[in-house]
């Protein structure tokens, strides 16, 4: 079959690729960690997998390791499993929160009902 036989300028361009996705993956990672907001830490962490996703492919045709892309779709599974469970956390803590909240100010709105004190006239 065809066998892909990178050239020195693809080689060069490859690295220059992995640098670049390395760059940007710290600076997801700063994301996740300064993050104003739970979701904003999910959508890092998920950025973080697609750009260790692109370097493994990546790798896979510089090094000539078939092997590698097969490692990439685990790799891509697990991330998007990671990511449906995180999202599921981030929709059941909002709902548990909303649920307090509601209680609270039903709380707050309800008459509170007067003891009688008996009258020792």
């Amino acid at each position: 079959m065809f066998e892909y036989v990178p050239t020195e300028y693809a080689r060069i361009f490859f690295i220059v690729c992995l640098i670049a996705l390395t760059v940007i993956a710290l600076v997801c990672l700063v994301r996740a960690i300064l993050g104003p907001k739970f979701t904003d830490r999910i959508m890092a962490i998920n950025m973080i997998g697609t750009k260790t996703l692109l370097m493994v492919c990546v790798l896979a045709v510089l090094l000539k390791e078939s092997y590698l892309v097969d490692v990439a779709i685990v790799y891509a599974l697990l991330s998007f499993l990671a990511v449906v469970i995180l999202s599921k956390l981030v929709v059941t803590r909002y709902r548990v929160k909303k649920n307090q909240q509601k209680e609270h100010t039903e709380l707050l709105d309800k008459p509170n009902p007067k003891k009688e004190e008996p009258d020792n006239d």
